[in-house]
């Protein structure tokens, strides 16, 4: 694909960024980092969801105007994307104007095209989730209602605007059927699709009860649905109303990375109101699991949240970014825990990556001047660890496809093992004294492989890739997946730098 799209959910404004919102960050930062050296354009879009009930009473809490409240917390989730160093080339704000306008032409739309109507609610309420839910979605706790996470409902009654949500249900069981990869993983698919055969009702989109939201037109006293409001935002960041022609091929593959806990909304609501003003949907849709700290559910209440600020100051980004990336298979639930991300940085990043590559470089600098000592451009064809290092390139690829970002490590780690047994068997230190040809080219040998790690680890460690590189001495230029041939490889001669240490090993 030439053009790619991929979001985050905007972000809920209520509270302070946690570990679930750097998870979700990250996952979608991997996949636009490998698309981009892959060489597509990448659209990379996140921000922050910030009206709704629960925004108005949080602000009223911290006696601050709704608009003064919002400000002051979007920004610390706009900080947070620069704490991880990610590539988004939006970050949308649903206060701003433009989606303001955006939301309020997508109500439109939805009226012109019959799909709007008025009515009175009456049902369950989560304020938490800004949501409406049916019985059916919901667990008796005694003599009270609670969502699946424990979040209380209120019982509600109000005059409301509706969405025709019940008359999309057959088409949307289709499309499902048509487009099995519109959700993932499959699991979830299976999970969405028993939603919408168990029976869909209209769907309540506006409310009277408070303030904070956008106005809906020709009304006085009612503001949209949160929900609406919010995903249109996907929309807003390409430019709709007016999407030019690049901009709806970028749709075309655009792929939504959420928590499974907002997957009836991205896979229900969202596809049913595209489909009902007529807008192409987006290609996938992928949930990924929750997070626990030490098997525990994390919460405010608890005192257990995990700040990713925190993490990265005493571990570093991407010692932390590499942990979630690898500990649990995407879409799965994970449990983080500090001697399990210590375990991962010392025994993957420290001693069998860093200290590999930190010892190669070091040798070579000391024994040969800096300089590459032979030329493999005849034989590199032939020698199974570098031909093997091209091909990972193309198995990677097939697992990124799939959403394997956990395997992908776990292969490139594998590799980087073999590198450490070819090392350990040629014994290029010993060799040296009697055979310095045959030293100088296994080094050789090790530091091509070197060269493919860092080109194919950019997506997944950014830094530490670079670094790599840089020791290296590659060009910017050659630090794309297209150099990632004997073409390119490093020739006799080719200066190198100093080693530094990439990963420092920590206590448990």
């Amino acid at each position: 694909m030439n053009n790619f799209y991929i979001t985050t959910p905007i972000f809920y404004v209520n509270d302070l960024p946690h570990i679930g919102h750097a998870y979700t960050t990250l996952i979608c930062d991997t996949f636009a980092k490998y698309f981009s050296l892959n060489g597509a354009n990448v659209l990379f879009t996140t921000g922050t969801d910030e009206h709704g009930l629960k925004v108005e009473k949080a602000a009223k809490k911290s006696e601050k105007s709704p608009i003064n409240f919002v400000n002051e917390v979007s920004e610390n989730f706009k900080k947070l994307t620069l704490k991880l160093d990610v590539s988004n080339t939006d970050f949308i704000r649903t206060t701003e104007e433009r989606h303001k306008k955006s939301a309020t032409f997508f109500w439109e739309k939805l009226c012109s095209n019959n799909q709007i109507y008025m009515s009175t609610y009456e049902g369950w309420y989560s304020v938490k989730d800004e949501s409406f839910y049916q019985e059916k979605e919901l667990k008796k706790d005694g003599e009270t209602y609670k969502t699946e996470d424990g979040s209380a409902v209120e019982w509600i009654k109000e005059e409301s605007f509706f969405f025709k949500l019940s008359e999309w249900q057959d088409n949307l069981l289709e499309f499902y059927n048509k487009n099995p990869e519109f959700i993932k993983p499959k699991s979830r698919m299976n999970e969405v699709k028993s939603f919408v055969e168990s029976g869909l009702k209209d769907l309540s989109v506006s409310r009277t009860s408070f303030k904070w939201g956008i106005k809906i037109p020709n009304s006085s006293n009612h503001i949209m649905y949160v929900w609406i409001d919010a995903l249109t935002n996907y929309l807003t960041s390409i430019g709709y109303p007016n999407i030019k022609e690049k901009e709806s091929e970028y749709w075309k593959n655009c792929i939504h990375i959420i928590g499974k806990d907002i997957l009836k909304f991205h896979a229900v609501y969202w596809p049913a109101m595209l489909m009902a003003i007529k807008h192409p949907l987006p290609k996938t849709i992928f949930a990924h699991g929750w997070w626990t700290n030490e098997g525990k559910k994390i919460s405010k209440s608890m005192g257990n949240t995990i700040d990713p600020n925190e993490m990265i100051d005493k571990y570093g980004l991407d010692q932390f970014r590499y942990f979630l990336l690898r500990e649990v298979p995407l879409g799965n639930d994970g449990d983080f825990s500090l001697n399990a991300l210590v375990a991962r940085i010392n025994s993957d990043l420290s001693n069998n990556l860093g200290n590999l590559i930190q010892r190669v470089i070091k040798f070579l600098n000391k024994n040969f001047n800096n300089e590459i000592p032979i030329s493999l451009k005849e034989e590199v064809k032939e020698n199974k660890h570098i031909t093997k290092g091209y091909e990972l390139k193309k198995s990677i690829d097939i697992k990124m496809n799939e959403f394997q970002v956990s395997k992908c490590l776990e292969d490139i780690f594998l590799y980087i093992d073999e590198l450490n047994k070819f090392m350990d068997d040629s014994e290029p230190w010993s060799t040296f004294k009697t055979k310095p040809e045959k030293a100088g080219k296994d080094l050789t040998i090790l530091v091509e492989c070197f060269r493919i790690i860092g080109i194919i680890l950019q997506p997944f460690i950014p830094k530490a890739a670079k670094e790599i590189l840089d020791m290296l001495n590659i060009e910017s230029s050659q630090r794309y997946f297209s150099n990632l041939s004997n073409e390119f490889s490093i020739d006799k001669n080719h200066i190198i730098n100093n080693p530094e240490q990439l990963f420092p090993r920590y206590e448990k």
